[in-house]
């Protein structure tokens, strides 16, 4: 039996990226969360709470690591960020290793990550595909959450590896203007990676 086919997903904000996950998770195909994850490991008694407590004892709130509180002091401390993914990403990748351990009969996964290629989690993946929309669709998607202004929008874009960039390294791209054309596209990428792996 060869192992299953792993297929990083990622994509800016406002890009789709949620929604063709479970474009992928409505044809069958298991998929792991990266930010689900994450939620997991900060959540009460959650892998990363004790480690986290460790550096930032300020950031726990009744046993759990408070987001709010840690965004706070990322944005006050350059180097905590970086403390913070010394803890963080060894516990993702162990979570990914047990999800893709967890379904050997699989041919295909799908693997959602949002800094895919930031964190260089890419190389474990097989190929890449990146969702993307132009630019003023992205902003009205965005800007249309509840409590997101213009100024939070361009930060959280400045933070991320430009749409071009990333749309250069993937091996797949998928436009996401439309669902209908957004599932027509997830579907025919499926059929065409399984049609690859059975040759």
């Amino acid at each position: 039996m060869t192992r299953p086919f792993l297929l990083g997903l990622t994509g800016s904000i406002g890009m789709g990226k949620s929604t063709t996950a479970a474009m992928f998770a409505a044809e069958g195909v298991p998929v792991w969360d990266a930010d689900a994850c994450v939620h997991d490991l900060y959540a009460k008694d959650g892998a990363a709470v004790a480690p986290i407590a460790a550096v930032f004892p300020e950031a726990i709130r009744d046993g759990a690591v408070s987001r709010d509180v840690l965004k706070t002091r990322l944005a006050q401390d350059k180097q905590a960020l970086n403390r913070l993914e010394s803890i963080v990403h060894p516990l993702t990748t162990q979570s990914r290793k047990a999800f893709v351990a967890a379904h050997p009969n699989a041919d295909l996964i799908l693997l959602d990550i949002p800094l895919l290629f930031e964190t260089g989690a890419d190389q474990a993946c097989d190929a890449t595909l990146v969702v993307t929309a132009p630019p003023e669709i992205q902003r009205a998607r965005v800007l249309d959450r509840p409590g997101i202004t213009d100024a939070q929008l361009d930060l959280i874009l400045s933070r991320q590896m430009p749409d071009a960039q990333k749309r250069a390294r993937a091996t797949y791209v998928i436009e996401t203007q439309s669902l209908e054309q957004t599932h027509a596209d997830v579907r025919h990428l499926i059929a065409q990676i399984r049609e690859t792996r059975d040759a």
